[in-house]
């Protein structure tokens, strides 16, 4: 059962709703996380108070510790991305008593409905994605077990997720070693990524909405 079942009167949008939405997209996109001469902003920003959990003062070190893998190292690892979604599970939770993913159900769904067919209250899930793979999948899953996505929209929201996963993050800390060679603006490649994102969701939802048409049917 999908929004689409669900009484209007649950998706009246108010201007606090929409002021909840701003500040939830500025808070999960990471345009607060460095902003020169405004470092401050920082405190407002997920990736910075999510911060670098484990960490030991030489800078390399974590509590995982160095040399050797194992099952225990694997699950020490996922230990470390428990603070990572508990903030953006609950950060979530406060956009939603505000208003905010109701804001972003109207505000979005004329966009990603007809795109991806996805409804507008995954666009707080997406544009976390773009900053943290943990949290963006745990927000997902949260609408998907609270029964505001169906499987078939689950489906094309991960193939979104999955494609240029933790997008800026990624590209800033990892493509940064080679931006020296790059010949086009560096924003350039970012932007091909993005779009990248939804057309791999398109050609998911072609495939559910053909060859996989059958498993769908009863949603």
């Amino acid at each position: 059962m999908g929004v689409e079942n669900q009484s209007p009167d649950e998706w009246k949008v108010g201007v606090g709703a929409y002021i909840a939405l701003i500040f939830a997209v500025l808070f999960f996109s990471g345009l607060f996380m460095k902003v020169d001469g405004m470092e401050w902003l920082g405190a407002l920003d997920f990736t910075t108070l999510s911060g670098k959990f484990g960490t030991l003062q030489d800078g390399k070190s974590t509590f995982v510790g160095n040399g050797g893998v194992s099952a225990k190292a694997g699950f020490l690892f996922a230990l470390s991305l428990v603070p990572t979604v508990m903030l953006a599970l609950g950060m979530l939770e406060i956009f939603s008593h505000y208003g905010a993913i109701r804001a972003a159900h109207k505000l979005l769904t004329p966009l990603l409905r007809p795109l991806l067919g996805i409804p507008g209250l995954t666009g707080l899930a997406m544009i976390t994605d773009l900053q943290s793979t943990d949290a963006g999948a745990a927000l997902t899953k949260e609408l998907y077990d609270e029964k505001q996505i169906t499987k078939k929209e689950l489906v094309i929201m991960s193939a979104w997720q999955y494609s240029g996963a933790g997008m800026i993050n990624n590209y800033f800390a990892i493509g940064s070693a080679v931006f020296s060679t790059l010949t086009v603006p560096v924003l350039v490649p970012l932007l091909l990524v993005f779009v990248f994102k939804f057309i791999g969701a398109i050609g998911a939802r072609f495939v559910l909405n053909s060859a996989y048409k059958k498993d769908f049917i009863n949603e």
